[in-house]
């Protein structure tokens, strides 16, 4: 059984940064596409960013710029380098492979925390 293990978060205050990680255990994520997600307080989870095999990006618009995602497939790892971190930044971030048809191949981890204080 695959597990996802995200870590990295903490509490920073507003400009700071973190980089967050992702693992899975029990699987490689070289064959995939890796995301990742965040889910705050009363929202919905929500696509932050995602790399695909060949290294190609995407980020939603609130981070562009600010959030780098990044791949090591011999540590099978991904990262999420967050910078000029904001208030609402703040959530609990997950990572996972999403499927073509909306759905993710893995079960969710526990996420990670991130809180950005003013």
């Amino acid at each position: 059984q695959v597990h996802l293990v995200e870590s990295g978060g903490g509490l920073v205050q507003a400009g700071g940064s973190l980089r967050l990680s992702c693992t899975a255990s029990g699987s490689t994520f070289s064959g995939n596409t890796i995301g990742w997600y965040r889910q705050a307080p009363g929202k919905q989870r929500e696509i932050v960013a995602r790399i695909s095999i060949g290294g190609s990006t995407y980020y939603t618009n609130s981070v562009k710029g600010r959030f780098t995602i990044s791949r090591d497939s011999a540590e099978n790892t991904v990262y999420l380098q967050m910078n000029s971190l904001k208030p609402e930044d703040t959530a609990v971030y997950y990572c996972n492979a999403p499927r073509l048809d909306g759905g993710y191949y893995y079960s969710w981890g526990q996420g990670t925390q991130v809180t950005v204080s003013t």
